[in-house]
């Protein structure tokens, strides 16, 4: 029993490690419609499987999603050697505006 808890914590980690770096890395994305795609997409994957209990499946899906990390590190260093214009939706830097 007890290397059955340890292993369940194991792969709680290892998948909050997981989406954690997919969400930290879909925010390198220099485009705002790109970026947020990723974004919620990530989101959305996770939320699907988030009952998943099969330890086979969870396997993986875990695999898939490193499969996935890897992919959006060479997207998003691509995306890195071009600069955009920022969208409307975008938000601007706030400028501090003391009251006089």
């Amino acid at each position: 029993m007890s290397s059955a808890v340890s292993t369940s914590t194991h792969t709680s980690q290892a998948v909050l490690s997981l989406y954690r770096s997919l969400l930290r890395t879909s925010g390198k994305f220099e485009a705002y419609n790109f970026r947020e795609y990723a974004v919620r997409r990530t989101r959305d994957g996770f939320r699907i499987h988030k009952d998943e209990t099969d330890p086979r499946m969870i396997e993986i899906l875990l695999k898939q999603g490193e499969e996935q990390l890897a992919l959006l590190q060479r997207q998003t260093a691509i995306s890195q050697m071009y600069k955009f214009d920022k969208v409307v939706v975008e938000a601007a830097p706030k400028k501090h505006v003391v009251p006089s």
